[in-house]
């Protein structure tokens, strides 16, 4: 099964948390984290490091004590245990990881107003007449965002990333909902979920905080079991076990 975690990076903004956060995790995320510039951008890297802990927990294993390599696109995977899959994903105040014994690709995007040039950039045909078949400008806008999800968890499951072109395969959705995907990359079969954004993210106090704002998360695999929900990390219950 594919499973995702979605962690609130608010919880990192405490000073003692981040840095007790950060000393756990592996070298590797630790060198990534330090390049970058801004505070916000660590803790959701940061964030994203805590999530793929919780799910490595289920294998009995700990991100502090991974190993990595690149493949030839870049994409990182687990030098001694390449049998499990993983993607990240940040964006706004959350991040999320995906985790499974199949290729996985992931992706979170807060929804933001006037990116609809980008749609009419870089989307195939179908997909910006789908997202003009709206009633109104705010139901573009989440259209636009529920493609762009589903088009960047698919760049990522490949491997190829942005080396592909967007134009060069298609994201359906129906009347139902069902999603699938039209490209000739390959000849593996893709498989599409989206998660709703939690209304409310249950963490410990004092970082209790609600959903204010839209998200929009979607993940692709080679594998079509995906997990119900999305599964809620809380910082200090990972770092509790540490203690």
């Amino acid at each position: 099964m594919i499973k995702t975690y979605l962690m609130d990076v608010r919880q990192l903004e405490n000073e003692k948390v981040y840095e007790k956060a950060i000393s756990f995790v592996s070298p590797y995320r630790r060198q990534k984290i330090a390049l970058l510039k801004h505070q916000k951008d660590k803790n959701r890297s940061l964030g994203a490091a805590l999530a793929l802990h919780r799910a490595l927990m289920e294998y009995g294993l700990e991100e502090r004590m991974m190993e990595y390599d690149n493949g030839e696109q870049g994409k990182p995977f687990f030098r001694y245990y390449p049998e499990i899959f993983f993607s990240l994903s940040h964006s706004g105040d959350y991040a999320i990881c995906s985790v499974g014994e199949a290729e996985i690709g992931n992706d979170i995007e807060k929804v933001k107003n006037g990116r609809l040039r980008v749609a009419e950039r870089f989307f195939a045909e179908e997909e910006n007449k789908w997202i003009m078949q709206a009633e109104t400008e705010d139901e573009m806008e989440e259209r636009m965002f529920r493609l762009w999800t589903m088009k960047e968890s698919f760049l990522k499951v490949t491997g190829l990333g942005m080396s592909l072109v967007l134009k060069d395969f298609t994201v359906s959705i129906r009347e139902n909902n069902e999603v699938s995907i039209g490209q000739h990359i390959n000849e593996k079969k893709y498989f599409l979920k989206e998660y709703p954004m939690p209304t409310d993210v249950a963490v410990n106090e004092p970082y209790k905080s609600a959903v204010d704002e839209p998200y929009k998360i979607a993940v692709c695999s080679v594998c079509d079991d995906f997990s119900p929900e999305i599964i809620p990390v809380l910082a200090q219950d990972i770092l509790h076990i540490f203690e």
